[in-house]
């Protein structure tokens, strides 16, 4: 957050082109737009045969995850691959980090392996922003960073996946009603998407969750608090749930997970608050019958697979736009 402040904006270049995508808050709107609408004909490129572009053939491509994950990491191989790079994933777990090499140590290293770009995942908020700001400071500014999520900060392309998401679904985001729902205390993606919806002019944002789940102050990013999820729910356009980053917790945060359900769990009855058409997002992992049910993760009005989907358009686009393809 400080860097943002004290750098400006060390996402852009001097004409406002992206160089790094470290966050969606204080990007311009005219940004993220052009972000998703690239993303819409790499979305067209999974329906091929054959399913690559050599928009990025030669480059090489570093998956850096000191963190585990799923669909982030195997959404960036694939995005990359399509996009014809050379992509390294490097194993934390075996790598010289496990032996105490430093982070910035780590990242010169492999900097002098000719990487093109950096995807970084990591426990400490900040980490992608010190490493963009070692490579400016050390004349390797050439090489790109994307945030694949830093501690409870940011995770800039699930905030954009996201957005893809809604706009293809709902198309205009300025007639919107949008409900983020769970632990948004500790959740990356909630402040990603809070951030990237009220940028692209989301009239209503609004977050609910449990008193303990809700960081102090997050009014003061244009949302509206609801303690009470049916409240919060009724007439809505997206309900975007949240995982319980029971990981990330400390102290009795929740009485149990039954009760975390019972009080915040999407049911069929709950969604029923919102409007006929409204659709659900989730950005993984879920735990079913404590922040969503069945009926509901797999029912009409879920998109979550479809965000999977889109997520690596988005990624494609993201990387596209950063080598200046």
């Amino acid at each position: 957050m400080t860097l943002l402040r004290i750098n400006r904006n060390p996402q852009l270049n001097s004409h406002g082109e992206l160089t790094h995508l470290l966050s969606t808050e204080g990007l311009p709107q005219d940004v993220l737009t052009r972000i998703l609408d690239t993303a819409a004909p790499f979305a067209a490129v999974a329906e091929r045969e054959v399913k690559k572009v050599p928009l990025l053939r030669g480059k090489s491509v570093f998956n850096l995850f000191f963190e585990n994950s799923t669909r982030t990491r195997t959404t960036f191989e694939i995005a990359a691959k399509r996009l014809s790079a050379d992509v390294i994933n490097l194993n934390i777990n075996t790598s010289s980090a496990s032996k105490g090499e430093t982070l910035l140590d780590t990242t010169d290293n492999l900097a002098a392996m000719q990487a093109d770009m950096f995807v970084v995942r990591h426990a400490a908020s900040g980490a992608p922003y010190l490493i963009a700001q070692h490579l400016a400071a050390t004349g390797k500014d050439h090489i790109h960073i994307i945030n694949a999520g830093d501690g409870r900060h940011a995770h800039p392309t699930q905030g954009l996946l996201d957005m893809y998401t809604i706009r293809h679904y709902k198309q205009d985001f300025t007639q919107l009603t949008v409900a983020i729902v769970g632990d948004v205390l500790h959740s990356r993606v909630a402040r990603s998407q809070i951030h990237a919806l009220t940028t692209l002019g989301v009239p209503e944002v609004r977050v609910i969750a449990p008193k303990t789940l809700l960081p102090s102050g997050i009014e003061r990013l244009g949302v509206q608090v609801f303690n009470d999820m049916k409240e919060g729910l009724r007439g809505v356009d997206v309900v975007m749930m949240l995982r319980l980053q029971n990981e990330r917790m400390q102290g009795a945060l929740l009485p149990s997970a039954q009760e975390y359900f019972k009080s915040y769990g999407l049911t069929m009855d709950k969604l029923a608050l919102a409007k006929p058409d409204a659709i659900v997002m989730h950005p993984g992992p879920m735990n079913r019958g404590v922040e969503i049910e069945s009926a509901v993760a797999d029912g009409t009005q879920a998109v979550i697979l479809p965000q999977v989907t889109f997520g690596i358009a988005v990624r494609m686009a993201v990387m596209a736009m950063l080598a200046g393809a």
